[in-house]
């Protein structure tokens, strides 16, 4: 089965260019910019592939802020491109999504047909690209997903193990809890839903996937220098200690358990995405 990938140098992208190999086509910006979604759907149009996943997306959270119009176009309009020329030749369709798609209200786990309210921009146009793709009618799966993280690109474990390096104590926010998600089980997903939905058209809709358990940022924190063997204290702050110009969800916690039950993929294990990451950057203790 052949797959064709929007996105090339994101963590996803990267981990599915590894797992898929020669039967995987990962599109450049230059090959494919987001921002151009006719040329986007052309690309479909044109493909040999059996299968299309979008791993690419405006993540500039705050940035999104002043330059919604943009990152409307490249998360709401392309998808919607994208899924079309998709749903016109009968090829699935596996789109990323994301948590911020919800307010954030509360302490129970989102699931999948819970109400959206988005806190800002970066929220409103991932949102738009999953009405946009669901609207396309053709075999999808959407998966929103969390905290991603990985040994390539920026990342919060990438972050942790520079700053842990430079400083003895580290203040971080304890009251955002989520599950950070390893971009190698969320490229392995992708790959395993569009086959299933090759297969199985009928399992069309939308996901959860995020890693477990949930923890906050500051207990993630103690986790990767713990792992990584690295001397540094984490003192707990409240988001409202650290303003940024989007506001973020303080409850990211999501329900995996439809993935689990329609794939029978389980939710993945952080604690065995964080020891293959540093094992990978060579900083396992």
């Amino acid at each position: 089965m052949k797959f064709l990938v929007f996105g090339q140098s994101g963590q996803v992208a990267h981990e599915l260019q590894r797992l898929g190999g020669d039967a995987l086509l990962a599109l450049s910006r230059a090959q494919a910019d987001l921002g151009d979604p006719g040329a986007c759907a052309a690309m479909i149009a044109a493909t040999d592939a059996d299968a299309v996943i979008n791993a690419a997306a405006y993540t500039a959270v705050d940035r999104a802020e002043e330059e919604e119009a943009l990152a409307l176009r490249i998360n709401g309009d392309a998808p919607g491109a994208m899924a079309r020329a998709a749903a016109a030749r009968g090829l699935p369709f596996v789109h990323l999504s994301t948590d911020y798609v919800f307010d954030g209200s509360g302490s129970q786990p989102f699931r999948v047909e819970d109400a959206t309210g988005p806190l800002g921009a970066y929220g409103r146009t991932k949102l738009a690209g999953e009405e946009a793709v669901r609207a396309a009618g053709g075999p999808h799966a959407i998966f929103r997903t969390s905290w991603v993280v990985s040994a390539h690109g920026n990342n919060f474990v990438k972050t942790m193990l520079r700053l842990g390096a430079e400083r003895d104590a580290l203040t971080i926010v304890a009251d955002q809890i989520g599950g950070p998600t390893p971009a190698a089980d969320i490229a392995r997903t992708c790959l395993a839903a569009a086959r299933q939905l090759r297969d199985d058209p009928g399992k069309s809709g939308t996901y959860h996937l995020s890693g477990g358990p949930d923890v906050s940022w500051a207990d993630f924190a103690r986790a990767i220098f713990e792992r990584a063997g690295v001397t540094c204290t984490v003192s707990d702050i409240p988001s409202s200690a650290y303003p940024n110009p989007a506001q973020r969800p303080l409850n990211s916690r999501l329900d995996n358990s439809r993935t689990q039950e329609i794939f029978g993929l389980p939710r993945p294990d952080w604690h065995d995405g964080l020891n293959d990451i540093l094992t990978e950057l060579g900083a396992a203790a």
